[in-house]
């Protein structure tokens, strides 16, 4: 029984995997948060099926705009790494330092 259990959740799994590819691409779990976030605040919460998943695919599919590529993770860990060098700072004052910057 827990064999066919686990090969029915495996299948499960891989077919939501080759359904939705681009749910697993780069910043996509960030993404992923943004869009329910949105959604929540839209009033597309639970029980909304149909009107909701339409939200979170084009949600989804969204490309970047340029203002976010530009501010990519990547370019704020730079910009404050040399931010907090110039501060000299050092420990656990670069970590809440570095924390607050990359949150901004």
């Amino acid at each position: 029984m827990s064999r066919a259990l686990s090969l029915v959740a495996a299948t499960a799994f891989l077919s939501f995997m080759l359904a939705t590819p681009t749910a697993w691409s780069a910043g996509q779990p960030n993404k992923m948060t943004t869009c329910n976030a949105e959604a929540d605040a839209k009033g597309l919460g639970e029980g909304k099926g149909d009107e909701r998943k339409a939200f979170m695919k084009e949600c989804l599919s969204a490309k970047p705009t340029k203002a976010a590529a530009g501010a990519s993770q990547q370019t704020k860990m730079k910009t404050c790494n040399k931010e907090a060098s110039a501060k000299n700072l050092k420990g656990d004052d670069r970590k809440k330092f570095m924390s607050d910057c990359l949150s901004k």
